[in-house]
């Protein structure tokens, strides 16, 4: 019987544990937090785990299969590192690591190890997302021609990582899961307005392969919460909207036309209006599952452990992730130069 222990109690840990231990088989084993007030509070709701302040107990516990690390980000790579090298299976929080070059030594260590090494990108485990990419793939909205997202709130506010390292993995990795394929370059400009140091809001332009564009916006200082994503096609469009609960998905039948490819064309008045005709549809919302994506990301975790399913947010695109991030940062850093996006040697 597969037992995970979580590291980690902090802002995103309580969701996690709560995912975790209404799964079936009682998986969930333990928690370690170094804050004796929150595994306190861990114990209260869940009577039956161990709690821990020394992580290792879990690491050197032959009954823990599995470690999940919901921990500060510049903690990741040693924190998955050490789990690995005690032959733990680990799923680990966006980002997988800062650097490519820690996130490729993950991904060799676990390879070596035989150890299923899942990174926590959730949105990829949304049902609206995966209805998303159905649409795409399908051929739907035909040629695609560009997505632009906003990812927006007033805080969470951090001061270990900026808005790009701390919001950003959520969208690139739907941009990955949508178009299979990597960006060929990246432009990214950052603002401070209330950290020194700390971008809190970040402009991205990413350039994919078949002249396919995307732009996304992200800010920890806006007056609302806006997690959308609109992609654009050629004979379609679709909205996703994360916070409209009754229409996570909306599909556009609406475009532009060449009037030379409409048979029975009307008459124009003026040259624009023969260039171009414009083609609107009706509106369909196709119905979504409304299970929780971080239950859905946790019961894929054990399946992968198990041996029963192949692991979708594996290290592999955890490292293409970065890579990008990476290469926005880089942009950033030089006023929103294009830069180059490397690539995995696996892609």
């Amino acid at each position: 019987m597969t037992k995970v222990a979580l590291i980690g109690y902090g802002y995103w840990g309580p969701n996690l544990v709560r995912n975790l231990a209404m799964l079936p088989d009682h998986v969930l084993y333990g928690v370690a937090d170094v804050r004796q007030d929150r595994l306190a509070a861990a114990q209260r709701l869940y009577p039956g785990v161990i709690v821990t302040q020394d992580f290792r107990l879990f690491l050197e516990d032959a009954a823990v299969d599995g470690i999940v690390l919901a921990t500060p980000p510049r903690t990741h790579a040693c924190l998955t590192k050490e789990a690995l090298l005690h032959d733990k299976h680990v799923m680990v929080e966006k980002p997988l690591a800062m650097t490519s070059a820690d996130a490729e030594e993950l991904i060799e260590l676990a390879e070596r190890r035989d150890r299923v090494l899942m990174v926590g990108h959730t949105f990829l485990y949304s049902p609206p997302v995966r209805k998303l990419r159905d649409l795409v793939l399908s051929g739907e909205l035909g040629e695609l021609l560009y997505v632009y997202g906003e990812r927006l709130n007033l805080g969470r506010v951090r001061d270990d990582v900026d808005v790009l390292w701390n919001l950003g993995p959520h969208d690139i990795s739907i941009l990955l899961y949508l178009l299979g394929r990597m960006p060929e370059r990246v432009s990214a400009i950052g603002y401070t307005y209330l950290q020194p140091g700390i971008a809190d809001v970040t402009f991205m332009d990413l350039q994919f392969p078949g002249e396919v564009r995307a732009h996304m916006h992200l800010s920890w200082l806006d007056p609302g919460k806006v997690r959308r994503m609109t992609v654009v096609g050629r004979e379609k469009m679709v909205v996703y909207d994360d916070t409209n609960a009754d229409m996570q998905i909306a599909v556009y039948d609406k475009g532009m036309t060449p009037a030379n490819l409409v048979r029975e064309a009307p008459s124009f008045e003026t040259y624009q209006e023969f260039q171009l005709i414009v083609r609107s549809g009706d509106v369909h919302i196709p119905k979504v599952d409304a299970t929780e994506p971080l239950r859905i990301e946790c019961a894929h975790f054990i399946a992968c452990i198990e041996g029963r399913e192949s692991c979708l947010t594996d290290g592999q695109h955890g490292l293409q992730v970065v890579h990008v991030l990476e290469g926005a940062l880089h942009s950033m850093e030089h006023d929103g130069k294009w830069v180059e996006v490397s690539r995995s040697v696996r892609e």
